[in-house]
């Protein structure tokens, strides 16, 4: 699933190669993708596109005062087009593609025509369809943004103490809970309770001043450095670029960066999470089966 730094990269890459492009038509392949009907997409043609951003998870992508909104839910992803074919998807076909949005081709000084129709589509891979399109006039009529809590880069310290202090339940389901905390999800909370040397099971009723510390100095850092890796990368390279800087998350059985031992996995139904026993559990194995309530 696209997190934080993902998205925030796919927001700065459609600053760089969207914005100021008109929008000429919109493809929709899998019509249970697009949530809102009010306004229609059809409101967006001839429009330009004037900016880019993100709220938590949601790319948001605003056209002349309409918001194109995309929650990526596990399997979605953004694919840049350089060239894009005249005809359009078929609907309800077995491909990946859910959404496709054309953009006018500009005029190129240099050869005196015009160029490509460029573009992008929205894609799901897999059988689960969860990917979600919105067409709003205000980001808060979506409903998971206007559950949204404050944004994972945007607290400071006592700020994030004082949150994670309200709550009384595992610390991985807490900061991964969209609506305490916006955009960190699965991959990036086993990095950051890895660095902040904590139990993802810890309950954050009982967490230390100092380990509270340790925790927000571990968000900061790891969100800031995943951001910084991964703006500027075209939408293609980024998921190969979020993997290469994981330690933990999707290495079970590998050695610990920090320590060298093996690192460890909790698994229920289709979810998983990985952890260093030596650096977050005192050695201990984490058992399965105290998974069902923080993964529900």
């Amino acid at each position: 699933m696209p997190e934080l730094p993902e998205v925030e990269a796919l927001a700065a890459f459609l600053r760089e190669r969207a914005v100021d492009r008109t929008v000429m038509r919109i493809d929709v392949a899998s019509f249970s993708a697009v949530k809102t009907f009010d306004p229609p997409l059809s409101a967006l043609y001839g429009a330009p596109i004037t900016g880019a951003g993100r709220h938590g998870k949601f790319l948001d992508i605003d056209v002349s005062g309409l918001h194109l909104i995309t929650h990526f839910s596990r399997a979605g992803w953004l694919q840049w087009r350089d060239s894009l074919p005249a005809a359009p998807p078929r609907p309800g076909g077995k491909g990946p593609i859910a959404l496709r949005l054309h953009l006018a081709p500009e005029f190129d000084e240099a050869t005196g025509q015009e160029g490509p129709v460029s573009g992008f589509d929205l894609t799901e891979a897999g059988t689960q369809k969860r990917l979600a399109v919105y067409l709003v006039r205000d980001p808060l009529e979506v409903p998971g943004i206007a559950r949204l809590g404050p944004d994972a880069l945007s607290l400071d310290e006592a700020e994030f103490a004082e949150l994670l202090r309200s709550h009384r339940a595992q610390v991985k389901g807490v900061i991964t809970d969209q609506n305490v905390l916006a955009g960190i999800g699965n991959a990036y909370s086993d990095e950051i309770l890895h660095a902040a040397r904590l139990s993802p099971f810890k309950n954050t009723a009982k967490l230390t001043d100092d380990e509270l510390a340790r925790l927000f100095e571990a968000m900061r850092a790891e969100l800031t450095e995943a951001v910084q890796r991964s703006v500027g990368q075209k939408a293609a390279t980024l998921k190969g670029e979020k993997r290469s800087g994981l330690a933990v998350h999707g290495k079970a059985g590998l050695p610990c960066p920090v320590c060298g031992d093996t690192i460890g996995e909790v698994s229920f139904a289709s979810k998983s999470f990985q952890y260093c026993p030596t650096c977050q559990t005192e050695g201990r194995g984490l058992a399965d089966r105290r998974m069902s309530r923080l993964l529900k």
